[in-house]
């Protein structure tokens, strides 16, 4: 487990794949910028079963255990590349600001890589926001990288170099469970 101030993140589980599944299935959960995931639970399983040495999913955790959301990383040649999302009434509260900054720190901190990446819509202020805060850079427009809902979409692409990372922004122990 990941312990921050605010949140924690745990490791998913099989038992996992049913919330996942239905949160990925909920437009709303999705939101605007993310195209519609269909996947029945025997195709999560597969995924999950399937799943790269060097990927991982998290649940993201408040203190009290309630579960908001998840936050994945995943190799890309020689790179690590994040993916997110989180339960709408808990969005604009800091858990998946935090939760980037572990997961940045983590992979720092851990595996031997120079590069974490991640892709927004660009009209996705917000998780631009949280990119930023995490010392995330623009690097720029991926042109008409996405259909979704009926239309082409471009996307930012972010990154934070391991020299401009230099130390642990929130991550101090990790627990294994």
């Amino acid at each position: 487990m990941l312990e921050g101030k605010n949140v924690n993140l745990r490791v998913v589980e099989k038992e996992d794949l049913p919330l996942i599944s239905e949160w990925t299935a909920n437009p709303d959960f999705l939101g605007e910028y993310v195209s519609l995931w269909q996947k029945s639970k025997a195709e999560w399983q597969k995924r999950y079963d399937n799943l790269h040495a060097e990927e991982k999913w998290f649940l993201i955790e408040k203190k009290d255990g309630t579960k908001v959301g998840f936050i994945q990383h995943f190799p890309i040649e020689s790179f690590q590349e994040l993916g997110y999302g989180l339960v709408p009434n808990e969005r604009g509260k800091g858990y998946c600001s935090e939760a980037v900054e572990l997961v940045v720190d983590y992979l720092f901190l851990s595996k031997d890589v120079v590069r974490i990446q991640a892709q927004t819509d660009v009209r996705n202020v917000a998780s631009q926001k949280i990119l930023e805060k995490a010392g995330f850079k623009k690097e720029g427009t991926i042109r008409k990288n996405d259909f979704i809902r009926g239309e082409w979409r471009d996307r930012y692409l972010f990154s934070i170099l391991r020299e401009e990372w230099k130390e642990p922004k929130i991550l101090t122990r990790t627990e294994k469970k």
